[in-house]
């Protein structure tokens, strides 16, 4: 026999016990799970012993207090998941109705209830419910995929970004991201977004190298209709689509003289025209670019206007690329294994540490993105059960015996993840050590990590007897 689907738990609340139980059978004869209480003090017990996708109150109940008192109540709790009221009375005005959808109900229905009036506000109600459960999931994704913990590195300098988004995610500055192209730019954007009080609005992305001008300024701007041949109606431009978000500009450093002129009026008044309009467009957009161009080099050539570069040069966070923080490798490596693996349901143990090994010693010109397209193939197709250096390119693992590894590698190939991560630490913390001069509280600051900490890792590392040397 099949066992019949539960479509949702109900509590249902009413001091007309014949009335209650003869719409509880009802209900249970169309398979939802119902619980029943004739009080508020009945109600409030449940609640809190168990999780309802709707409760249903009658307003009039007994001297403990009335439906609105119930409903204000599970309105305000701070319980995740309380359930949906539907609030039912024999005495229902259209003031009554309004006041109760105001005081957070989800529905209002008069006595006598009719059967298909009640399971079509019952499947309302649980359809909202879903929706709600559904935009909470993918809101939870958004914020793992996209959130500041996605940005993965110890290196001194990955540190003092972390510090510059949490310190301008609030504002509304306009932010310059530069670094080589796969350093993770629009991660860096979107990380910002994410922190800040925009994260329900819309994240725009427009790769300005991607069009030409013409249509860019369209893209960007929108038009109207008979604007320019092709423009077969009005079309939204990005700055209006991102009205009350961000919207992230990369490879800034390729756009025209002309277009530059008005991204410097959109900076500076938050006002534009469609293309082929007079009309103003007033906006409150939070822009963000990004570059993999020195500007400086562009203004000093003429390519890139000296007024707007100063105008989006506010902040500037500059992403070092992955050859100079090696120490980061083994983190980002794990990071997008692991990942992977649960994205394609692969059950992989981990990762050989001659692969670190490689990894370490390779230059990256296609920086971060490089190595997450490697660790991705490595997943998808290898072979073992964890990632081995026959799983990686004949350039990455040629270079393990194409000249000298880097400092302090070689001794560890034999050795553990976590002890491969030792050397470079040591000679982060040894660099920024000699770049402060060894003060201790102006390198603790630098690495982003209290004084208790750098004095348990320097003398971990020996650094506090290299110390007595200066």
């Amino acid at each position: 026999m099949v066992k019949n689907t539960v479509k949702g738990t109900l509590l249902l609340v009413d001091d007309d016990r014949f009335v209650l139980n003869s719409m509880a059978d009802w209900l249970r004869s169309c398979q939802y799970e119902v619980d029943t209480a004739v009080s508020i003090s009945e109600a409030r017990i449940l609640l809190k012993a168990k999780q309802y996708d709707i409760a249903i109150v009658d307003i009039q109940l007994g001297d403990d207090g009335d439906g609105v008192l119930l409903l204000r109540e599970i309105s305000h709790s701070d319980k995740e998941n309380m359930p949906l009221v539907i609030l039912v009375t024999g005495y229902g005005t259209v003031e009554s109705a309004i006041s109760a959808i105001r005081a957070g109900a989800f529905d209002f229905l008069t006595k006598p209830l009719i059967d298909a009036e009640l399971e079509m506000a019952i499947e309302r109600a649980l359809h909202q419910r879903d929706t709600v459960s559904e935009n909470k999931h993918l809101k939870r994704q958004l914020e793992r995929r996209y959130g500041l913990e996605n940005i993965v590195g110890n290196d001194h300098r990955m540190q003092r970004i972390y510090d510059v988004i949490e310190s301008v995610a609030a504002t509304r500055a306009t932010i310059l991201i530069t670094g080589e192209s796969g350093t993770g730019k629009s991660v860096i954007a979107r990380a910002i977004h994410q922190k800040s009080d925009r994260r329900n609005k819309p994240f725009i992305e427009v790769a300005s190298g991607a069009l030409p001008e013409n249509l860019l300024e369209s893209e960007l701007f929108g038009h109207i209709v008979g604007s320019f041949t092709g423009a077969v109606g009005n079309k939204v431009g990005k700055f209006k689509a991102a009205d009350g978000g961000t919207i992230f500009l990369d490879e800034i450093g390729t756009a025209s003289q002309g277009l530059q002129v008005k991204l410097l009026r959109v900076l500076q008044e938050l006002a534009f025209e469609m293309v082929g309009s007079s009309e103003t467009i007033h906006v409150d957009t939070r822009v963000i670019l990004a570059t993999n161009e020195n500007l400086e080099k562009a203004v000093a050539e003429g390519r890139f206007r000296q007024d707007l570069y100063y105008r989006i040069n506010v902040i500037n966070i500059e992403i070092p690329p992955l050859r100079e923080r090696i120490a980061d490798i083994p983190l980002l490596t794990q990071h997008f294994f692991e990942n992977i693996c649960r994205e394609a349901h692969k059950n992989m143990i981990g990762i050989d540490p001659q692969v670190i090994l490689a990894l370490q010693n390779y230059s990256w010109p296609g920086n971060v993105r490089q190595l997450q397209n490697v660790i991705e193939r490595a997943v998808l197709l290898g072979k073992h059960d964890m990632i081995v250096l026959d799983d990686l390119s004949a350039d990455i693992t040629g270079s393990l015996s194409g000249g000298l590894p880097p400092i302090g590698l070689t001794e560890m190939a034999n050795k553990s993840l976590k002890e491969t991560l030792t050397n470079p630490e040591r000679q982060i913390i040894l660099e920024v050590l000699e770049m402060h001069h060894w003060n201790r509280n102006a390198t603790a600051e630098a690495l982003g990590i209290n004084r208790t900490t750098l004095y348990k890792k320097m003398k971990k590392l020996g650094l506090d007897e290299q110390k007595a040397l200066h």
